[in-house]
């Protein structure tokens, strides 16, 4: 065996398919990998005797998840197996997240013209859209989604479209809104049962159903504030 083989770091390719992390990734999404595979997938290749998973297990362990987004290059190359290359990618990696992520604010929705407010771009359409706001315990926006577009009707709106994303986002509670292109806020039939059957929907899987808003152009309507829900 020659001594370039001996010293071969071991890649992602060595590791066998279902334990590699970009497979992972992509088949299962990021949020499914640890965080010893996500940083495995920066540095892409481990160090003689050790595979990358390995050696981003062991980072971690030394510097700690919060520390190493903090770390400076020169701290970083020191570790075995990183060296200047990798430690530039991880340090821009986590520099770039930060100011990405240094302007964003969660949006907080407290009252029903929140609501409206944020649906500015679905007021005056001249179809109808139903809309799920995923929120955690503190009223704080996960997602906002689109269900349907068209008139509503139990087979549109249906409580596994609402509630499976909601569970996906681990959402403690949602609020439904949709518009009326008619420009009347008054709710329909259809509106006061599907928004009935949602909500027996959300108490069985422990989801409250906040509000259900009906937004046109210039006004709105709230379910609870006229006790309708």
């Amino acid at each position: 065996m020659s001594n370039r083989n001996i010293k071969k770091s071991i890649t992602i390719r060595d590791l066998p398919k279902v334990d590699r992390p970009r497979e992972k990734l992509i088949k299962y999404g990021p949020e499914k990998l640890s965080n010893s595979e996500l940083l495995a997938i920066l540095l892409r290749t481990g160090k003689k005797g050790e595979n990358v998973v390995e050696l981003a297990s062991k980072i971690l362990k030394k510097f700690g998840a919060k520390n190493l987004t903090n770390l400076e290059f020169d701290e970083l190359k020191k570790y075995p197996g990183l060296g200047p290359a990798k430690a530039c990618e991880v340090v821009a990696c986590f520099e770039l997240g930060k100011r990405l992520l240094k302007d964003k604010k969660a949006q907080i929705y407290l009252s029903p013209k929140d609501v409206w407010d944020e649906l500015k771009d679905l007021r005056d359409h001249k179809k109808e859209h139903f809309v799920t706001f995923f929120l955690d315990s503190r009223n704080q926006e996960i997602k906002r989604e689109i269900i349907s577009v068209g008139s509503l009707n139990a087979s549109l709106v249906h409580p596994r479209e609402v509630f499976e994303p909601a569970v996906k986002n681990l959402a403690a509670q949602v609020i439904l809104a949709h518009n009326h292109p008619s420009g009347d806020t008054d709710p329909s039939e259809e509106d006061l049962e599907m928004t009935k059957r949602l909500v027996e929907a959300g108490k069985i899987l422990g989801i409250e159903v906040v509000d259900h808003i009906i937004v046109t152009k210039n006004s709105f309507l709230s379910f609870k504030e006229k006790n309708l829900i």
